[in-house]
C-alpha cells in the first residue's frame, strides 16, 4: 500500500474545486443562452407588433390632420358668417333706425300736444319706494337729507 502524501492530496482537492467551478460555469453560461433566446425572440415579436401598430397611428394622424382641416374650414365659414351678419344688422339699424326714431318721437309729440289740450299737463309720479337688503321702506319712513 502506497501512502499519499499531503501535495498529491491538495492536487486531489485543486482538481475537485476546478470541477466544481467549471460545472457551475457551465451551467450559468448554459441559462444565459437561454436567456440571451427568450430575450431575442423578445425582441422579434415586439418587432413585429410595434410596425402595425406605428403604422395604425401614422393613418390615425393623417386622419386627424384632415379633421384639423375640416374644422379650420369650417371656423373660417362661420366668421365670414359673423362678419356679413354684423355689416347686414349695421345696415338695417342705419337705413331704418333712424326713420323709425323720428317716427317715434314724432308719435311722443303728437300724444304729448293731445295730452296737453285735455288738461293733462304731467302724469302724477307714483310714490318712490327704496328698497334696503331686500325691504321695502315706504316713502314716509324714509329719511330726507
Amino acid at each position: 500500500m502506497r501512502t499519499v502524501s499531503g501535495t498529491e492530496v491538495a492536487g486531489i482537492l485543486v482538481a475537485v474545486f476546478w470541477a466544481i467551478l467549471v460545472s457551475f460555469l457551465a451551467v450559468a453560461l448554459a441559462r444565459l443562452a437561454q436567456t440571451l433566446k427568450a430575450t431575442t425572440k423578445l425582441v422579434a415579436d415586439v418587432t413585429d407588433q410595434a410596425v402595425p401598430l406605428l403604422a395604425d397611428a401614422s393613418q390615425a394622424v393623417r386622419s386627424a390632420q384632415t379633421q384639423i382641416d375640416r374644422v379650420d374650414a369650417i371656423a373660417s365659414d362661420v366668421q365670414e358668417v359673423t362678419s356679413n351678419a354684423s355689416a347686414l344688422s349695421t345696415t338695417v339699424a342705419s337705413t331704418f333706425g333712424g326713420p323709425l326714431v323720428k317716427v317715434a318721437a314724432f308719435g311722443y309729440g303728437v300724444r304729448q300736444a293731445l295730452g296737453g289740450r285735455k288738461g293733462e299737463d304731467v302724469p302724477a309720479k307714483s310714490a318712490r319706494r327704496t328698497v334696503i337688503v331686500g325691504r321695502t321702506v315706504p316713502a314716509a319712513r324714509r329719511k330726507r337729507k
